[in-house]
């Protein structure tokens, strides 16, 4: 999915962003699309097959980083965003408020690529210690879920803690100074800190016994308007990264490379990153919807997401 650790899309870039664009349909057609600081998209970016894939098409191409899926999801739901990826829960949150998004794609399951960390001197060994802790974590993000099923296979509740919503920057920082008690964060972020502080893993989504706790789907995701208007365009963006899955998944050390000058993080850091990592783009299925409607129902029931949804209203097939 930056500094070390994230960027904030600044306010000037943000309202310049969220500006109606038309050129999805003028002679010059413009293709925004949202990255973070790790995945495909982000090795998509500076390998520039994109560009030589829509360029023929009549597109360019506008890429904007951001510091998580949320917050990228704010982009799309505002009209300043064509297309992005994110984990599981961003998509659920950015539905319930209303947010025109269609799935167009996802990566098989990575549960090891996202944990629940505490300092390497806490005193806390277990899950079912953090009752009464401060625990921060990126809201609506998809370590939302894991905190939730962490949490659950444990016997809590997330109000048995004490959430911190802080982005990935922030929140490193109020871990490393003890101003919270265990982070739940994501890769590169989760390897750079267990490399930097020596942050102990409590669980990650495997679960406490191994058998799986949260698949930890990565997801492709396109704005309805632009998908209901652009199907070439975004044909090539789904071919694109297609071939780039292919190429990453054979050449980890040279991703680990390539993506260090640019995201800040060693490159050993960057391999241990890579090697949680599945590739593989796969078209939207009924199984992966009937994963996402059982993450919708958990927040629903918990009262993070203000009514229930139904995912299929973002299934390709509901351009409209």
């Amino acid at each position: 999915m930056k500094r070390l650790f994230g960027i904030l899309v600044g306010a000037a870039v943000f309202l310049g962003l969220a500006a109606p664009i038309t050129g999805a349909s003028a002679a010059d057609k413009q293709v925004r699309i949202g990255y973070q600081k790790y995945g495909t998209l982000i090795i998509l970016k500076e390998k520039g097959l994109l560009e030589e894939k829509l360029k023929p098409l009549g597109y360019s191409v506008a890429w904007t980083e951001f510091p998580g899926g949320p917050q990228l999801l704010e982009a799309l739901n505002v009209g300043a965003l064509d297309f992005g990826t994110t984990g599981e829960a961003p998509p659920i949150f950015a539905q319930a408020a209303g947010a025109p998004l269609l799935y167009v794609g996802y990566e098989p399951p990575s549960p090891k690529g996202e944990a629940l960390l505490v300092p390497k001197d806490s005193p806390i060994q277990t899950v079912a210690q953090l009752k009464g802790k401060k625990v921060a974590l990126n809201k609506g993000s998809n370590v939302h879920y894991l905190l939730v099923k962490a949490l659950e296979q444990a016997g809590l509740s997330v109000a048995d803690i004490e959430p911190i919503y802080l982005p990935p920057a922030d929140a490193r920082a109020a871990f490393e100074r003890g101003a919270v008690d265990a982070w739940v964060i994501w890769d590169p972020f989760l390897a750079a800190a267990s490399a930097v502080t020596g942050a102990r893993t409590l669980v990650d989504g495997t679960g406490a016994d191994g058998k799986g706790l949260v698949k930890n789907h990565q997801f492709f995701l396109a704005a309805k308007p632009f998908a209901a208007a652009n199907q070439p365009a975004l044909d090539a963006i789904l071919a694109g990264l297609g071939e780039i899955d292919v190429w990453a998944a054979q050449n980890v050390k040279t991703v680990a490379e390539q993506l260090s000058p640019k995201v800040g993080i060693p490159v050993p850091v960057l391999e241990v990153a890579a090697g949680r990592q599945a590739y593989g783009l796969r078209p939207i299925d009924a199984e992966v919807i009937a994963e996402q409607q059982r993450i919708a129902d958990v927040f629903f029931a918990l009262k993070l997401i203000p009514k229930k949804i139904d995912i299929t209203a973002a299934a390709p097939g509901n351009k409209s």
